[in-house]
């Protein structure tokens, strides 16, 4: 299949989703929506929004960055915020700092740190989610052991 072919049936699916899901057509649900929560939830921290996000963000680096392996994150655990930063006049943004342990697709576990800041999101609206899964950064992006989210 072509790549325009891939996107033009990409973008009639995401048209006919609304309609289908309400006639109960659509069943498939992210692994995020899946998963049970336990321990301490985090507050915004586990919100389904950002889980979801990192859900779907993290099943796109795997497949888009080389040699990572073909997983998948199945469950959160152990949500919990670390640090909150408050926007103020010297610091304009907020953000918090948030951990959690995933489990992934293959049977392991590893430390996620993530970062939720606030108006971030695009072209400012909504907050913008970063994060790191110890063991796939292998580009370094976020330092060694995802240290710059930690």
């Amino acid at each position: 299949m072509t790549r325009f072919a891939r996107s033009a049936l990409a973008a009639l699916l995401a048209l006919c989703a609304p309609i289908a899901a309400p006639l109960g057509i659509m069943q498939a649900a992210n692994a995020a929506d899946l998963s049970t929560y336990t321990d301490d939830d985090g507050g915004v921290c586990g919100q389904p929004w950002v889980l979801n996000k990192i859900t779907s963000r993290f099943a796109y680096q795997v497949r888009h960055v080389p040699h990572l392996p073909d997983v998948a994150i199945t469950e959160f655990r152990k949500i919990h915020q670390h640090r909150y930063l408050p926007a103020d006049d010297t610091w304009p943004i907020g953000r918090r700092y948030c951990g959690a342990t995933v489990d992934l697709s293959d049977g392991h576990s590893r430390t996620i740190w993530y970062l939720i800041e606030e108006g971030q999101g695009f072209a400012s609206i909504g907050d913008n989610v970063e994060f790191c899964v110890s063991g796939f950064d292998r580009w370094m992006v976020y330092n060694g052991a995802c240290r710059v989210l930690r």
